[in-house]
């Protein structure tokens, strides 16, 4: 449907012709995500400076428009998928960043900037941002606030919400907001900065931010750990973090993941190992020896079949490989795939892999896991045929015990990837009524029309 022309000029006008598409073919673009949903937006903005965010949300708002912020899609969710239409806000060229303040380890950027750029300028002063979701290359600040991104590194320095100090926003009411300060402490008000962070645009468009950066280890080293089953691999786990030297990374491979990985690389994996841990360590070059050692005395189990350690970056790397490859390899199983970030506590991980293991066999589904064992956060990978009517049905129904199986283990039916389209008919199975209630009070104080984000992370009916 075509947007009535007042419309329309209403938004060249705010924010200027080249930055106003309305082209079917070129709005197409814009309408999916790595969820490989799609929607086609009427309207697609690419603004330049907050204050033309802020024209659009007020236009959106006047014109009872629906409005979707993305950054490069890189979501897994659907979060970034117009269902309703209506006009997407694309942040791709608000890419600058705005300050680099090396003395006090923060920096001030655009929504649009890369997590790579942000990386790649932190570098030449030593520090880094703790995030690095696997799509740290192509995905966006903005994209990684809006979803409280991770990866790996979170065991040890955090997610999002503990390394964002700072956010600009405008608000659904179309207010100009800054919450948090450029100090690493402050208790004045309520923390709206870790409510914006993970609140997948449903409150509000991210315009800036101040990012918290830490310094890079000078040395860090790489291990893998290879066992005879599951139970061993994750009571290496539990040992490890039981011990003060907190590794960096802390990563786990099921059997599954293992026997597709030996045959897509040449890999070497000692032949018996049903599954495989790679554990980082860093700090300071007289201390790293003494952690790792730690380490692998927690990680060596009767279980464990092989250890092996690496501070050469090539080395390391090849450590890294199987680990590396394996999304790819996924692909390559099956013609379609669910990939769910669910999260336990670390202890009960035994019990989820081993169920998991049964809903396979019961619903003739294969599932592979593997993920960030250190937090508990395993994605569990269900692979099946999407043009087999029985397969696709099975898969959906194999989902829904996943689910089941999760929250009756005391955890969470996502870690990292979010809520978005996807798993929004779930959450009211781990949220109870009054918080839902609650949140969505949050909702509308932030947003009175609903004009955000519509029909994403909430269950339940949303207004435009």
């Amino acid at each position: 449907m075509s947007l009535p022309s007042h419309v329309v000029h209403s938004f060249v006008d705010a924010c200027g012709k080249p930055s106003v598409l309305t082209d079917p073919s070129e709005c197409w673009t814009y309408g999916f995500d790595n969820s490989r949903q799609h929607a086609r937006p009427d309207l697609v903005v690419l603004p330049q400076d907050a204050e033309q965010i802020q024209a659009c949300v007020r236009l959106c708002r006047q014109f009872h428009l629906p409005l979707t912020t993305r950054g490069r899609g890189t979501n897994t969710t659907g979060a970034a998928v117009p269902l309703q239409s209506g006009v997407v806000l694309s942040t791709e060229r608000m890419d600058r960043v705005l300050e680099m303040d090396a003395a006090n380890r923060n920096m001030r950027v655009e929504p649009g900037v890369l997590n790579s750029t942000v990386q790649q300028q932190a570098l030449e002063h030593g520090l880094f941002w703790p995030p690095d979701p696997g799509s740290a290359d192509y995905c966006t600040v903005g994209g990684n606030l809006a979803c409280n991104a991770a990866g790996p590194r979170a065991i040890k320095y955090g997610t999002c919400r503990e390394n964002t100090l700072e956010v600009h926003a405008v608000t659904g009411a179309g207010d100009m907001i800054r919450t948090g300060s450029a100090t690493t402490k402050g208790v004045v008000g309520l923390d709206l900065t870790r409510l914006l962070v993970g609140s997948e645009g449903i409150l509000a468009v991210i315009t800036e931010a101040r990012l918290k950066l830490s310094a890079i280890a000078e040395r860090t080293d790489t291990i893998r750990a290879s066992y005879i089953d599951t139970q061993s691999a994750i009571d290496a786990v539990v040992c490890i973090l039981a011990q003060s030297a907190l590794p960096c990374a802390l990563e786990f491979m099921d059997e599954g993941s293992l026997d597709l990985t030996r045959k897509q690389e040449a890999i070497t994996l000692p032949d018996h190992a049903k599954a495989v841990l790679i554990i980082e360590v860093d700090g300071l070059v007289q201390t790293v020896d003494a952690s790792v050692a730690a380490v692998q005395k927690a990680a060596k189990n009767p279980g464990c079949i092989d250890l092996l350690n690496a501070s050469d970056p090539r080395q390391r790397a090849e450590l890294w490989q199987a680990r590396k490859v394996l999304s790819q390899a996924l692909r390559s199983f099956a013609p379609s795939k669910i990939n769910e970030d669910v999260v336990v506590p670390v202890s009960r991980l035994p019990t989820l892999l081993q169920e998991l293991e049964l809903l396979a066999t019961k619903f003739s589904i294969p599932i592979f896991n593997f993920g960030h064992a250190g937090n508990g956060n395993i994605h569990v990978n269900l692979l099946y045929d999407e043009s087999d009517p029985h397969q696709a049905a099975s898969a959906r129904d194999c989902l829904d015990e996943v689910f089941d199986l999760v929250l009756r283990l005391d955890g969470s039916l996502s870690g990292e990837h979010g809520v978005g389209i996807s798993k929004r008919n779930w959450v009211d199975r781990e949220l109870g009524p009054e918080v839902l209630g609650l949140m969505r009070q949050v909702k509308r104080q932030f947003d009175p029309d609903g004009i955000l984000n519509p029909d994403k992370v909430l269950p339940g009916p949303t207004s435009v």
